[in-house]
């Protein structure tokens, strides 16, 4: 969790560990949603509106998922964010996507770690890393 500005943004997730499997296009698979962490959903709450990739997401709480592929990944904020794992997901609960191209490193990160970052006054961004793939967007508080 972090404060940027005056806006409280808050992470919840499970960290598995890649005890030496292959994670992307393996244990998660390419193209299909994953609930981005282990068992339950992953979810987001926000005090403040928040702008990614150019769209509003109102304050509250969300489901995170994500869409895995080689090339580009697809964010998804969902307005079911208590569910186990993707068994309940829903499009037509979706609230926002938008899709990050990913960063590939040689370095393994053993356990799944989301990371909120101040990078000024009123802007921040959220990473998440692991095995040998980071990704991360940008966002803004909304005025």
């Amino acid at each position: 969790m972090a404060l940027v500005s005056d806006a409280h943004i808050h992470i919840d997730y499970s960290s598995p560990s890649v005890r030496g499997r292959i994670i992307f296009g393996g244990l998660v698979a390419y193209g299909e949603i994953w609930q981005s962490g282990a068992h339950n959903a992953t979810w987001l709450e926000t005090n403040k509106d928040l702008i990614f990739d150019g769209n509003l997401l109102k304050a509250g709480k969300y489901g995170f998922f994500t869409i895995p592929n080689k090339e580009k990944w697809t964010i998804i904020f969902n307005k079911n964010w208590e569910q186990h794992g993707k068994d309940e997901y829903n499009e037509e609960e979706d609230v926002l996507r938008f899709e990050v191209i990913p960063k590939i490193s040689e370095d393994i990160t053993e356990q799944l770690v989301y990371r909120v970052q101040r990078s000024s006054n009123e802007d921040g961004n959220i990473s998440l890393s692991w095995e040998k793939i980071t990704i991360s967007f940008p966002f803004s508080i909304a005025k």
